[in-house]
């Protein structure tokens, strides 16, 4: 990278800001079963991922802990690799392996732990972004939403989700060629992954003043105002109980990236 590349990136990453928030259910009491990441993988590349513990599995909130320190780590690794060898491959190459690699670990973990399948369940939307030129390649495991410029994509498997846990024992080529929920993305403005409680806000106070999804859509994803605080989104969430009244009762992970 010339110098001249260099000033350009590190110009363009401060015009990219990437804004997260976290929150327990108000039903749930012991644990927040969602977990979010973003790591750099590369100088222009980051990681994402909005991880989704289930509720009926075995210690729900260790599924999505487990997948999201694990891909951590690969990303640690994935950026250390790029320094040394500059390997120039596409995100939706990058992607794959980095899944490859989740299941392969998470396969040595269970059969080290003694895992069973119920304690390995845990949706997820994985997604790779290049800070550079904003693009992003994702692919979602089950239930969540992608938002990015007004468009809307909600992935939802009808409370049965398809979890990566039943799926470890497969041929991994054969299982990644089955995924469905893919989203290439090109020259965004805005973009969010977030789990599905997102649609979980209730107006627990007075039901006649209950926001839509939509609007609690806008709300969260589409609206920048105090865009410039780096806790952008949990102001928001703070917003939405303090001065509407409507608390989020599933546990919510957001990831936001907002392109100037």
């Amino acid at each position: 990278m010339t110098f001249v590349n260099l000033v350009y990136s590190v110009f363009l990453l401060k015009l990219m800001r990437i804004y997260t928030t976290i929150h327990i259910g108000e039903f749930h009491t012991n644990h927040c079963e969602d977990f979010l990441i973003r790591e750099k993988i590369a100088t222009n590349e980051q990681l994402i991922a909005v991880l989704d513990g289930c509720t009926m599995g075995t210690e729900s909130v260790f599924a999505s802990m487990l997948f999201g320190k694990i891909l951590r780590n690969i990303a640690k690794t994935k950026f250390y690799s790029d320094f040394i060898t500059k390997e120039a491959i596409t995100l939706k190459q990058k992607l794959r392996e980095i899944l490859e690699d989740l299941i392969n670990q998470t396969k040595r973990l269970k059969n080290q732990l003694g895992l069973e399948v119920n304690e390995l369940l845990s949706t997820f939307i994985i997604g790779i972004v290049n800070t550079e030129n904003a693009t992003a390649e994702f692919l979602t495991v089950g239930d969540g939403l992608i938002y990015y410029d007004g468009e809307i994509i909600i992935y939802d498997q009808d409370n049965k989700p398809d979890y990566l846990g039943y799926h470890l024992s497969e041929n991994f080529d054969n299982w990644f060629n089955n995924q469905k929920q893919r989203l290439s993305i090109a020259n965004f403005k805005d973009l969010s992954i977030c789990t599905d409680g997102i649609f979980t806000f209730k107006n627990l106070k007075n039901t006649a003043k209950q926001k839509s999804e939509t609007e609690i859509i806008t709300f969260l994803l589409k609206d920048s105002e105090d865009a410039e605080y780096d806790n952008f989104l949990d102001r928001k969430v703070l917003t939405l109980k303090d001065k509407w009244n409507h608390l989020v009762t599933d546990d919510l992970a957001i990831i936001r990236i907002i392109n100037r």
